[in-house]
């Protein structure tokens, strides 16, 4: 079974749960003539929207690209995420409100035999359904399971907040209903806006693991041929599709065949190892006993001499026409980009004088 078919089958489940939850405080309501108990069968109902949601956006993120989504339809997933998150905000919202207005104006709750047992059943449902979806959202890497399952989570914990000051209240005569409920109230809003800051990074462009660049580079640079790996970066467009570039450096001795060859080679691994749509450039790595071969290790032992220079790569001279270019990464610290390029473009300016000169500043986009 794919991932899409999982997360649909998933959700379902939740769907199921809720109307057979629903459906069971339904039937006690009626028979013990609680309005109140009707009221709760009628939200658990829609506690289901969050399933439904994500079933929706599932579906939708499946749709195939067309000439206005040359890169498909995957990043309906985060809008999915961020929908419930949007509502279990709203949610913690509302229950701080609430639980407010409980400390100023305690109330004594009164509870029979139906509705504990309406209540103990509603908490071990939620609990468990909660914890199966927000594992397997995990395990799909899906947002929106993740929120659907935490919002089934943060049900059980409401009620289960409810039941036990309702307890303290019946012993001791101490209200802390209002109280608690601020407390979890805090946590749930805290916990959604979490929620709401993954799939809104997602679409905002946000940086992949560390873990999948060293990996990526590290299997690159087992390939024979391959002497180093650079300005490696990687999109989104869904949980399941991404878009990447790099460039390799490679001694300039290499026929355009097999540089042709290893390109391809590595688009393949890419793609097959982790679904990777990679583009890959060249950087010529000069060899022998030449003039270029010799600006080449004397230009970039001057530029990595600078503390601010965390790499030094693309090195390209072009004799007939008299120019020179080299790609610089500097530390996260230099600010004023401008001013270390004119630096340094006048310090190697220096060493080629009959030369023109270009410093590039690039930046490490994935490390």
């Amino acid at each position: 079974m794919d991932r899409s078919s999982q997360i649909i089958r998933t959700s379902m489940v939740g769907i199921v749960a809720n109307v057979l939850l629903a459906s069971f405080k339904a039937v006690v309501g009626l028979v013990a003539g609680s309005v109140a108990i009707v009221m709760d069968a009628v939200n658990n109902l829609s506690d289901a929207l969050s399933s439904v949601i994500t079933i929706v956006g599932t579906k939708l993120s499946q749709r195939p690209a067309d000439r206005e989504h040359p890169y498909g339809h995957g990043r309906i997933e985060y809008f999915s995420a961020i929908t419930i998150a949007v509502i279990i905000i709203s949610t913690g919202v509302t229950s701080l409100i609430e639980s407010a207005r409980k400390i100023f104006n305690p109330s004594e709750p009164s509870y029979t035999t139906i509705t504990l047992i309406v209540i103990v059943t509603a908490i071990v449902v939620k609990l468990v359904l909660g914890q199966y979806v927000k594992r397997k959202g995990e395990q799909l890497k899906s947002d929106a399971l993740i929120a659907s399952g935490s919002d089934a989570l943060f049900d059980a914990a409401i009620t289960l907040a409810t039941l036990i000051s309702a307890g303290i209240m019946l012993l001791w005569e101490v209200s802390i209903d209002g109280i608690l409920g601020v407390l979890i109230s805090v946590v749930i809003i805290k916990a959604g806006v979490e929620m709401l800051a993954s799939p809104v990074n997602e679409l905002l462009g946000a940086k992949v693991s560390a873990e999948l660049t060293r990996q990526i580079k590290q299997e690159i640079l087992e390939i024979d041929g391959v002497l180093g790996v650079f300005d490696l970066i990687l999109h989104n467009y869904g949980p399941s599709v991404q878009i990447g570039s790099l460039h390799i450096a490679v001694y300039d001795t290499m026929s355009a065949h097999e540089i042709h060859g290893l390109t391809r080679r590595i688009s393949t691994l890419m793609y097959e190892r982790h679904g990777i749509v990679m583009t890959v450039g060249v950087y010529a790595v000069a060899t022998g006993n030449n003039r270029r071969a010799e600006l080449q290790s004397m230009v970039q032992q001057r530029l990595i001499g600078h503390k601010e220079i965390v790499q030094v790569h693309g090195f390209y001279c072009d004799e007939a026409n008299r120019k020179l270019s080299v790609d610089v990464v500097p530390d996260v610290s230099v600010h004023d980009e401008a001013a270390l390029m004119h630096s340094l473009t006048a310090e190697i300016q220096q060493l080629v004088p009959d030369m023109e000169v270009s410093i590039v500043v690039d930046h490490n986009y994935s490390d």
